[in-house]
C-alpha cells in the first residue's frame, strides 16, 4: 500500500487508522455489492498514484450545483478527491487559467491521455439550432462533448442535467436540452442523477473504476445499480406509517408534526429509485434528507417525475412491497441519527463511499465482538 496517499488520506480524517481504513474500504465494497475480499483490492487502488485516472469535467446548461455538492463530504475530502484519487485535468469552475490557456490545457490532456480519461459532464447538452444556446471557447457544447467523448476511457453524466437533460428540458423545453446519453448514443454513459446528486454515488463510481478497470453493473438506465436499484419507498423511515395509514395530510397538521407519511402531500418516493434514505446528505449532524426533514421527495433522480410532475400531485404507488428494514415510529426529530459520519469501532471514521448505515452497524458489532474476545 502507497504510503504517502495513505498519510494523505489519514490526514483528511482525524483519528483515521490503517486498521480504520482497511474497515473503511471493506464496507465501501459491500455498498457496492461487492465481496468483502474487494476491500483490500479498493485499498491498494486508492493509494497508488499509479492508478489514478485523468479526468476532463465539462460543464454545459447547470447550476453548478453537482460540483457544489462534492464539497460536502469529508470522507474523503474535495482535496483528497481532486488530489490523491484523481487527477483533475480539466475543470471550468476550477482551473486556475481561462480563455485560450484553459482550451490548450484541455486538448492537451485529451490527446495526451487519449483512452484512458474519465470525462465528467455537468449539465444538460442543448441541440436547438445547431446547439449555439451553449457556446464553451466559442464552440457549442454540443460539438465538445461529442468531440471529447470519441477520446474518452469512460462517460460519467453527474446529475439530472447531464442524465437527461433535467430542470432546462422541462416543457416547453426551448432549447432542446437534452442528456449526455441521448448524444453519445451507442456509447456507454454512466448516469448519476439527481439534484444536485448525493457525491458518494457519484464518489462510488469513481472508486470503483480506479480499482477494477471497469464500471459497476448498471440498470436500463444507465445508473449504478448500487445506488439506483430500490425505490425510495422501500427503505423510507416513514414507511411504517405508510403500512399502518397514518398520513399528513397538510404541512403543520398532527399527522405532519408527529412524522406521519409524506405521501399525501406528494411525496415521489413510490415511483423514485435512489438511495437516498440509506446515506442521507450533509454528514454534520448525522446526515439528513429532504423526507428527513419533513418535505416530501420530489423525486429528482427520476426523468419523467422530476420537473414534469407538479410537486404536492400524488403518484401511483407501483411497487408496494415490505420495507427492507423495520423503522421504529417515531415523531419528527433533530437530524441526529447515525448516517454517513457514523462512528466505526470507537473511532472518528465517516461514511464511506456509498456505505449504508445498515452495513456500519453490522461491521461495528462485528469488530466490537472481536475485540472483546481478544
Amino acid at each position: 500500500m502507497e504510503e504517502n496517499a495513505l498519510k494523505r488520506i489519514k490526514k483528511s480524517i482525524p483519528g483515521f487508522s490503517r486498521r480504520d481504513f482497511i474497515k473503511y474500504c471493506t464496507v465501501m465494497a459491500g455498498s457496492m455489492g461487492l465481496s468483502a475480499g474487494a476491500g483490500m483490492r479498493i485499498a491498494e487502488a486508492i493509494t497508488n498514484p499509479a492508478a489514478r485516472p485523468p479526468v476532463i469535467w465539462l460543464h454545459g446548461q447547470d447550476c453548478t450545483g453537482c460540483t457544489e455538492t462534492l464539497l460536502r463530504p469529508s470522507h474523503p475530502s474535495l482535496d483528497t478527491l481532486i488530489l490523491d484519487l484523481i487527477s483533475l485535468d480539466y475543470h471550468e469552475t476550477l482551473n486556475v487559467g481561462s480563455g485560450k490557456q484553459a482550451e490548450e490545457a484541455l486538448q492537451q490532456s485529451v490527446t495526451k491521455n487519449a483512452g484512458k480519461f474519465v470525462l465528467v459532464v455537468e449539465g444538460s447538452i442543448p441541440l436547438k439550432d445547431g446547439g449555439i444556446y451553449c457556446l464553451v471557447g466559442g464552440k457549442p457544447f454540443v460539438e465538445l462533448v461529442e468531440e471529447t467523448a470519441a477520446k474518452a476511457g469512460a462517460i460519467i453524466a453527474i446529475g439530472s442535467c447531464a442524465a437527461w437533460g433535467g430542470i432546462p428540458s422541462s416543457p416547453p423545453n426551448p432549447t432542446q436540452a437534452t442528456g449526455a446519453p441521448q448524444v453519445l448514443k451507442g456509447k456507454t454513459v454512466v448516469s448519476i442523477p439527481g439534484c444536485p446528486p448525493n457525491p458518494y454515488n457519484f464518489l462510488s463510481t469513481v472508486v470503483h473504476y480506479i480499482t477494477f478497470g471497469k464500471l459497476p453493473a448498471l440498470d436500463e438506465l444507465g445508473r449504478p445499480e448500487f445506488a439506483y436499484g430500490r425505490l425510495i419507498h422501500e427503505n423510507c423511515e416513514r414507511r411504517p406509517h405508510f403500512d399502518a395509514g397514518r398520513f399528513a395530510e397538510k404541512f403543520g397538521d398532527d399527522g405532519h408534526r408527529n412524522g406521519y407519511c409524506l405521501y399525501k402531500l406528494g411525496c415521489k418516493g413510490p415511483v423514485t429509485h435512489a438511495n437516498c434514505p440509506e446515506i442521507q446528505f450533509n454528514e454534520v449532524g448525522g446526515g439528513t434528507w429532504p423526507v428527513g426533514t419533513g418535505h416530501p421527495c420530489f423525486g429528482c433522480t427520476e426523468q419523467g417525475v422530476a420537473f414534469n410532475i407538479p410537486l404536492f400531485t400524488q403518484v401511483e404507488v407501483s411497487n408496494p412491497t415490505p420495507a427492507a428494514v423495520q423503522t421504529p415510529i417515531v415523531p419528527n426529530r433533530p437530524a441526529n441519527r447515525s448516517g454517513l459520519a457514523t462512528g466505526l469501532a470507537g473511532a472518528a471514521v465517516g461514511a464511506v463511499v456509498g456505505a449504508s448505515a445498515t452495513a456500519f452497524k453490522k461491521l461495528g458489532r462485528q469488530d466490537d465482538n472481536n475485540d472483546q474476545s481478544s
